[in-house]
């Protein structure tokens, strides 16, 4: 059976600055909070960091001709703020924005549509130490540097995603504290998440007005369906408190403009303090949604926090990759899921999507990651099968074009299409990359 998308369907991969660039402290760069988290002793895997990561910023030209080798039609890539502005805001570095113009131009002599991200969770250090996201300045420092970028780049780049994932940004970085800056405070996360989507709406009236064309702004959201672990209510009550906290939190106010936890009078009292009068209407303001999916979550009720609940760890039965459970059929309920119930007048597009399986580097240099390829086929058709079923999905972007910097995970498991040595940082297209190459050109996959 062959399964087949429509014509004009983007077919795309993802990275960030952080996970690949390296050139940390290079040309004029200034620190942001992975340059100095990753280099606490404990806070990623193996002691290791992004400094080189895998050296894209001397390596660009090259990773654009294995883009164009693989037929890439769009690239999705984030923007180092503290390349452009190395205190977070004041004096503009031109050789940060240099970078990016070459970029850009490399990726459209390739014919590759360049899909800019401003924000992928590198906030300038200096603006972490007047308090980040928890301070409401940071979100009119952000537009300040959205708007500089958007007029030099604007003139070739159209499609422009402020953040990528605001809820990482916010409770893994301030919740849990496993991302940088590494707090571990749930209010403070909050209130730092209001504050990231607050920097979205102000940042869409900055860059309008620094656009040279008409361009295009979304967000790419983390999002997971939510199950609950059995048909007991108290399970579904968990079920529903947990979506709301990890899906609404995001899709509400960007879709909306309201607050899901208006729902509850203590958030309501909480939130007063930072939630303004007009915000959530600034905030409601996207041209296209990016859904970011990797896995559903399972949700029950328990005894230890009963107004909350608590996630499933391990759901018996299921396959997992090194980070998480495969489910392919999460695709299709999620995608149904925010055609239902938000209606969105924008395009939506799948902007990450993939897997960190292990890969072994043959004697003859290939790579057969066939589980990869494999969950690949399995969720693109259920993309296939929620557009069948009306909704509008208009691209699919793969996580990730190569291997990175995995955050507080560091360098072992793997994402790419691409292989990348660790050591030598040399380039090896995986079967999966071939794969998908063919994907691309005929549009479409024979499934089994």
């Amino acid at each position: 059976m062959r399964l087949t998308f429509p014509e004009g369907f983007i077919w795309g991969g993802a990275t960030s600055a952080y996970q690949i660039e390296g050139g940390w402290n290079e040309d004029g760069k200034g620190p942001s909070i992975w340059d100095t988290f990753s280099h606490l002793p404990g806070k990623v895997a193996n002691h290791e960091n992004g400094d080189v990561a895998i050296d894209h910023y001397h390596r660009y030209l090259e990773d654009v001709d294995l883009m164009g080798s693989l037929g890439l039609q769009a690239y999705r890539f984030s923007i180092a703020w503290t390349r452009i502005l190395p205190a977070g805001t004041g004096k503009v570095n031109p050789a940060g924005l240099g970078f990016y113009d070459r970029l850009v131009d490399a990726l459209l002599a390739r014919n590759i549509t360049p899909y800019a991200c401003l924000f992928h969770y590198d906030l300038p250090q200096t603006l972490q130490d007047k308090g980040g996201w928890l301070n409401r300045e940071t979100a009119a420092r952000f537009a300040e540097y959205a708007g500089i970028v958007t007029g030099r780049l604007s003139d070739r780049v159209e499609m422009w995603m402020p953040h990528n994932e605001p809820w990482v940004t916010a409770f893994v970085g301030y919740g849990m504290g496993t991302h940088a800056p590494g707090k571990k405070n749930m209010l403070s996360a909050m209130k730092a998440l209001h504050h990231v989507l607050l920097s979205h709406g102000l940042a869409v009236d900055s860059m309008r007005a620094a656009a040279k064309r008409p361009i295009r702004i979304g967000a790419a959201l983390n999002l997971s369906p939510m199950y609950p672990a059995s048909d007991d209510p108290r399970d579904q009550a968990a079920a529903r408190r947990f979506d709301t906290l990890l899906n609404r939190a995001t899709l509400d106010p960007l879709l909306k403009g309201m607050a899901p936890q208006q729902e509850s009078k203590v958030w309501n009292w909480l939130a007063g303090s930072f939630i303004h009068p007009g915000d959530l209407e600034k905030i409601n303001r996207v041209d296209f949604l990016g859904v970011n999916y990797y896995n559903r979550s399972v949700a029950r009720h328990s005894r230890l926090l009963p107004f909350l609940g608590e996630m499933v760890e391990k759901v018996a039965g299921s396959e997992y990759s090194e980070m998480w459970e495969i489910y392919p059929a999460g695709m299709h309920s999620l995608l149904t899921r925010i055609w239902e119930d938000y209606h969105p007048t924008c395009d939506i597009l799948v902007t990450e999507n993939g897997v960190p399986v292990p890969d072994t580097l043959e004697p003859d240099g290939s790579i057969h990651d066939e589980r990869r390829m494999r969950y690949l086929q399995d969720h693109l058709v259920q993309v296939k099968r929620a557009m069948d079923e009306g909704v509008p999905i208009k691209g699919y972007f793969v996580w990730s074009v190569f291997d990175n910097f995995e955050w507080e995970h560091g360098y072992a498991p793997r994402f790419g299409l691409v292989y990348v040595d660790t050591k030598t940082l040399r380039r090896t297209v995986k079967d999966s990359g071939k794969w998908f190459a063919g994907l691309i050109r005929q549009n479409g996959f024979e499934t089994a």
